[in-house]
């Protein structure tokens, strides 16, 4: 047996290793969840291919409705995981999904950007904003998806993601405001716990890229570096973070690089004490609830 298929090259721990032989091994796995309907709240959840050149994929997650055509907010979900684990079909964002879906009664559209190595960034970026220009194709109701055409209120859409995702969230809404999306409104974007590099994360995202320098240099990676930031599309920004999150620095960089630049809307920072990482995502405590009502209320305020 050739030794080079277990001598590892570069190994980024919680995320993957790299063996000599090229193949990537993750330490993060979740396990898939097959669309349809969550037994407990009624939620249907369904996939749709966006593309198929790029096999580009979301999950639609619908609650009960009361008439057949009533309209609610839209929430576009991009999922953490470092920008290269995690799934939009996992058993991780069903249970967060389906939750926000109950609880500020909105259809969610999580998007299933294709990940690296294998898809080195901006792939990730570019699927990112293929899909929310996928989603805003339906503003007119004359979109592919008939759960989008008869039950969004376009005039109601909220951006989020956890860690990388929220990095993602963050750029989408930023080509909105550069680029342009018809017909449809960006109320609010929600940055939780948001993963803007630091340190070894940053030797990780440069390998994970085609063209980063790993640096503050680079805008993907510190915002505060982007010219086209106070573009960003939004009524409302709230960015959580962790007291104990290694990237709590990074999270209150952002939040103040809004805050000092000429960005019209309205920013807002919430920290949860003694919680780590993308707590709410794996522990149900307390400050859980706290946070998850917090983001609940963000959505559902006037």
């Amino acid at each position: 047996m050739d030794s080079s298929s277990n001598e590892i090259t570069l190994d980024f721990p919680h995320f993957f290793k790299v063996f000599k032989d090229g193949h990537v091994e993750r330490y993060m796995v979740m396990d898939y969840v097959p669309a349809g309907v969550d037994q407990k709240t009624g939620v249907q959840f369904r996939d749709v291919m966006v593309s198929s050149d790029s096999d580009l994929k979301v999950r639609i997650f619908l609650p009960k409705l009361e008439s057949s055509g009533q309209k609610l907010p839209v929430l576009v979900h991009y999922h953490g995981g470092g920008f290269c684990a995690g799934s939009s079909l996992d058993i991780l964002t069903k249970k967060y999904l389906v939750s926000m879906v109950v609880q500020a009664n909105v259809v969610a559209v999580s998007v299933d950007y294709r990940l690296a190595p294998e898809h080195p960034l901006p792939i990730g970026y570019d699927d990112s904003w293929a899909g929310l220009q996928w989603i805003a194709s339906h503003s007119n109701g004359l979109g592919p998806d008939p759960w989008l055409n008869e039950h969004v209120d376009f005039g109601q859409v909220f951006l989020t993601g956890e860690s990388a995702g929220a990095n993602l969230a963050h750029y989408v809404a930023v080509q909105a405001g550069v680029i342009g999306l018809n017909g449809v409104k960006i109320k609010g974007v929600l940055i939780v716990h948001p993963f803007f590099g630091d340190k070894e994360e940053d030797k990780m995202y440069k390998y994970l890229s085609l063209s980063s320098s790993g640096r503050d240099d680079d805008p993907k990676l510190n915002p505060a570096a982007d010219p086209n930031l106070s573009k960003m599309e939004g009524d409302r920004v709230l960015v959580c973070i962790a007291e104990k999150d290694w990237l709590r620095n990074r999270g209150i960089a952002y939040y103040e690089a809004l805050v000092s630049c000429e960005f019209g809307g309205k920013v807002e920072l919430f920290e949860t004490k003694d919680e780590e990482h993308c707590f709410h995502l794996l522990t149900t405590n307390k400050e859980s609830d706290v946070l998850i009502k917090k983001i609940v209320d963000f959505i559902i305020k006037e």
